[in-house]
């Protein structure tokens, strides 16, 4: 079974070699995990731009089998169109251990709850298949380091490679290939803002907003 967007988009968060997610860009996981969801309900037809808020449309009475893509689906309701940006950080915070939750039960991670100074939870993470990540992770680099018109590529990956450009996902991007590639990557922000009009702000403003609640 092919993994979702916002799978996708956790599993490059992974660093392999650490045996654990990026801590860089923990902060705003949730924020990409959403804005990955909203970009497949797009894709898939579900969702559209109308005078730059989102919309169901027609084929939205099609409820995704996925319960995450469903619930964020439910997050912008049919009557009227809804911001973008509350249909992204709505319920963030719920966003990674759902996703999380999901490779799990489907044998992709594997996830050990422990006691740390016998006070707080914490979850050990495994990757059951590191191969296909470290793939997966390729492919998503490339689509910036590569020099290659974004145009020419899955709309898919380029925008797991605008959303871990955005989100700092440090297990992609580190900041000095960002530098040196900063034509490539405003490239990449312009074809998607193209093809998935408000998707890129959005997910800014809640990126914004996640880092604007612990600075402040």
């Amino acid at each position: 079974m092919s993994q979702s967007l916002p799978q996708r988009m956790y599993l490059l968060g992974y660093d392999s070699e650490k045996n654990r997610l990026d801590p860089t860009s923990a902060l705003v996981r949730g924020a990409l995990l959403r804005a990955a969801a909203v970009a497949e309900l797009i894709i898939g037809g579900l969702l559209t731009d109308h005078g730059g808020k989102a919309e169901r449309t027609a084929a939205a009475g099609l409820t995704p089998q996925d319960p995450f893509l469903a619930g964020v689906l439910a997050d912008a309701p049919g009557e009227k169109p809804r911001r973008w940006f509350t249909v992204v950080d709505r319920e963030w915070h719920k966003a990674e251990d759902t996703v999380r939750d999901q490779l799990a039960a489907s044998g992709v991670l594997f996830v050990e709850k422990r006691r740390a100074m016998g006070i707080f939870t914490v979850r050990d993470i495994t990757l059951l298949d590191p191969q296909r990540t470290r793939e997966l992770r390729e492919r998503v680099r490339n689509v910036v380091l590569s020099g290659q018109d974004p145009a020419t590529v899955a709309i898919e990956d380029a925008v797991l490679a605008m959303l871990s450009a955005e989100g700092d996902v440090y297990t992609v991007f580190g900041p000095k290939e960002k530098r040196a590639n900063k034509s490539a990557v405003k490239a990449l922000a312009e074809h998607v803002d193209t093809v998935l009009p408000g998707l890129r702000k959005a997910a800014q403003y809640s990126i914004a907003a996640r880092r604007a609640a612990v600075s402040g």
